[in-house]
């Protein structure tokens, strides 16, 4: 365990968080800023920095869990969809370095904006391919 990391103070009980799931594996709790209502982190009880770092084993439950709960989360706050999403290090908003998967429930298109600008003009997709395959 990460003695200064903040989601294995919460896994530890150091400090209070509002738990909506505990296994051996992973917690689940509400997520301090409510990007949207119902805002919940999944995350493993060991401290792995980001999903790169994650054994197979461990993702594979984290996000079962995360299938669960968004399922009963959708269910129960009504809630019209929801984004399932990760960060990976600063450059992707990743703030706290403690693998954590958010389930961001949905409510109406304009609360939360993730946008996927359109490149395809810029890039040539076969050198793209043949970087990643090769």
């Amino acid at each position: 365990k990460m003695s200064n990391c903040i989601f294995c103070k919460i896994i530890n009980k150091e400090i209070p968080g509002k738990i909506i799931y505990d296994d051996d594996v992973c917690i689940a709790f509400l997520d301090l800023s409510q990007a949207t209502y119902g805002h919940t982190l999944v995350i493993p009880k060991k401290h792995f920095e980001n999903i790169l770092e994650v054994d197979a084993q461990t993702l594979a439950h984290v996000m079962q869990v995360t299938q669960k709960l968004a399922k009963q989360i959708v269910e129960k706050l009504n809630a019209k969809g929801l984004n399932i999403l990760t960060n990976t290090n600063e450059v992707a908003g990743q703030t706290v370095h403690h693998f954590h998967v958010h389930i961001l429930p949905r409510y109406d298109e304009k609360e939360l904006v993730i946008e996927f600008n359109d490149h395809s003009q810029d890039v040539d997709l076969d050198e793209v391919y043949q970087k990643i395959v090769k």
